[in-house]
């Protein structure tokens, strides 16, 4: 089974972080909540989360590391210097880094926006110095996928769920999400 490491970070976006881990957790993939630096996290709207664990060298053992947004919680990812070190060894090894929101600015932190395309919130891109930017709600280019703020979060998770090998369109389906967004079937 494959599995996924979700960064949670003081001040991250909790709705994003949450979504992720919920429908991941829905994919029937392996999917832990890992925090960058305590277990306890609050996030930028004052949700106090508890992880499942917190972040070690070890974290290069997962398929995926994806990095929900939040100003805080970015800032203190791409501050991170064992968060930096996961990244790279993970690209390295062409494992996923999924990034959305905000925390694009830790990528580029780590040096991984070199010669990629990537979206993010429109109004970090003048934080974000490599790469080229679209305005795609996802955007995969190799490894490395990324997506724009809280709106595109189900978009997002579902998208890793695929990367993963899981069954994104049952799970869509379950949670009546094609009732809810004026989405099509492959999106």
């Amino acid at each position: 089974m494959k599995k996924a490491a979700v960064i949670f970070a003081q001040g991250c976006e909790e709705g994003e972080a949450l979504t992720i881990v919920d429908i991941l957790r829905r994919a029937e993939l392996k999917c832990d909540m890992v925090g960058l630096d305590s277990r306890e996290i609050t996030g930028a709207h004052d949700v106090t989360m508890r992880t499942d664990k917190v972040l070690t060298e070890d974290a290069e053992d997962y398929d995926m590391i994806v990095l929900p947004g939040g100003y805080g919680g970015t800032d203190a990812m791409a501050a991170s210097e064992l968060l930096k070190t996961v990244l790279k060894n993970m690209n390295e090894k062409g494992k996923y880094i999924a990034a959305m929101c905000a925390a694009p600015i830790a990528l580029d932190a780590a040096g991984l926006l070199e010669g990629k395309t990537f979206t993010c919130y429109p109004g970090t891109a003048d934080k974000i110095h490599s790469g080229t930017r679209t305005d795609d709600k996802v955007v995969v280019d190799g490894n490395l996928i990324t997506s724009q703020g809280p709106a595109t979060a189900y978009a997002f998770a579902y998208r890793l769920a695929d990367v993963l090998g899981a069954d994104s369109l049952t799970v869509k389906k379950r949670m009546a999400y094609f009732n809810a967004f004026d989405v099509q079937e492959d999106e």
